[in-house]
């Protein structure tokens, strides 16, 4: 998914709160199958190793199949473009 920034309004941002795009995901109710679903951006350390941050898709933003994620630590300003994981657990089914 990309990462399109995070939940706002005209004045205040909620860095709390990230706003993701997943590809193949385009209306509320494609959405539905991704609630609950693990969601990782991973960045590599100066010493080369590689650093994960977790979050969860918590529910729509929209009708466009954008998502709102919450992750342990709010993303970086800089990841704002950049990209994540979304995993296909835990199911649901």
């Amino acid at each position: 998914g990309a990462i399109l920034g995070y939940k706002r309004g005209l004045r205040n941002q909620h860095n709390s709160v990230s706003l993701i795009k997943i590809k193949g995901c385009d209306s509320k109710e494609d959405v539905d199958f991704y609630l609950g679903k693990k969601v990782a951006f991973i960045t590599k350390a100066a010493d080369g190793a590689f650093r994960v941050n977790w979050g969860k898709v918590c529910r729509h933003h929209g009708g466009n199949g954008v998502v709102r994620c919450r992750f342990r630590r709010d993303l970086p300003p800089q990841s704002i473009g950049g990209r994540v994981r979304v995993m296909l657990y835990p199911s649901r089914v």
